[in-house]
């Protein structure tokens, strides 16, 4: 009698397809998972210079439509200036008005 030792070709190829078949099946929600969490990170950061936007309006008694010192607020984030996770550009905007990100439109990077 004739002992097999190892795999056949067929007992490979099928392996190789459910590891395949398992990995399409997985990307798309790493894609999603990741996309959500640059979109929370983004407005996590919109949260921050709204915060020390407001902070820098008491500071210099500035009213609501007064145009805003960027560099101002920025020095007010201790170093850590926010950059937006999948490449946006942030806009502060006057006194009383929220920061946007450049991609709020097509990731929703958006202050609710």
């Amino acid at each position: 009698m004739k002992t097999c030792r190892g795999f056949t070709a067929v007992e490979i190829m099928i392996v190789v397809f459910i590891i395949g078949l398992l990995a399409a099946l997985a990307l798309p929600t790493f894609v999603k998972a990741r996309a959500d969490a640059q979109k929370n990170l983004c407005i996590d950061n919109l949260r921050i210079i709204e915060g020390a936007k407001e902070q820098w309006a008491l500071l210099y008694h500035k009213v609501q439509g007064d145009a805003v010192e960027r560099d101002e607020v920025n020095s007010l984030l201790r170093g850590r200036v926010p950059e937006c996770p999948a490449d946006g550009d942030y806009t502060y905007g006057n006194v009383g008005e929220d920061p946007q990100c450049s991609l709020a439109g097509e990731k929703e990077h958006l202050l609710p």
